[in-house]
């Protein structure tokens, strides 16, 4: 089985890291605590593991879970899922410990201010309206590299309004699966 042919988004290309190992056990830290959207099948995977095959030279795969069916949300369109800005990035970056969100300001001189993962994701949604969380998920090309050595994710929200053709069973199995999800990450 071509896993480049099946899904296309659930194998990621790492051949422009500078820091290829470092990244590989970044994202590592993440496997099953962030979900995984494939825009080409409107899937979230919730269940899944991360794989660096010899025969994929260079490249992450995702491989959902064959055994737990029920792990996967079936019809989530490409415009329930849009970029959030926020990056989690490795404390050392920064001369700390712990994982960190990295908040972008929209003016001044510094781009974005970097806050403990769960006191972010917090802060942000104390300040959303509380039928509006964000629910951060990663798709295909958010791994990326900070300043050619760091490893960060990029995240996705997914917006829930845009899933309205969904069972509200279905609906809130995706939020309460990522919410679930966030709180173990740290």
């Amino acid at each position: 089985m071509d896993l480049a042919t099946e899904n296309k988004d659930l194998v990621w290309d790492l051949e422009s890291f500078n820091q290829r190992q470092r990244a590989l056990e970044f994202v590592m830290g993440f496997e099953n605590r962030l979900c995984v959207y494939s825009n080409s099948v409107e899937q979230l995977y919730t269940n899944y593991n991360i794989f660096f095959p010899k025969e994929e030279n260079r490249r992450l795969v995702i491989l959902p879970n064959p055994y737990a069916h029920h792990d996967v949300f079936h019809g989530v369109p490409e415009e329930a899922v849009s970029a959030t800005g926020l990056n989690i990035i490795p404390g050392e970056m920064i001369g700390k410990s712990g994982l960190f969100l990295t908040i972008p300001f929209k003016s001044g001189k510094t781009r974005y201010r970097a806050v403990p993962l769960q006191v972010g994701l917090r802060v942000i949604n104390s300040q959303r309206p509380e039928d509006r969380p964000l629910l951060p998920i990663l798709k295909k090309g958010d791994l990326r590299e900070l300043e050619a050595s760091t490893p960060c994710l990029h995240l996705h929200s997914i917006n829930m309004e845009h899933l309205s053709h969904l069972s509200n069973l279905q609906s809130k199995g995706i939020h309460d699966v990522i919410v679930e999800r966030l709180q173990v990450i740290q």
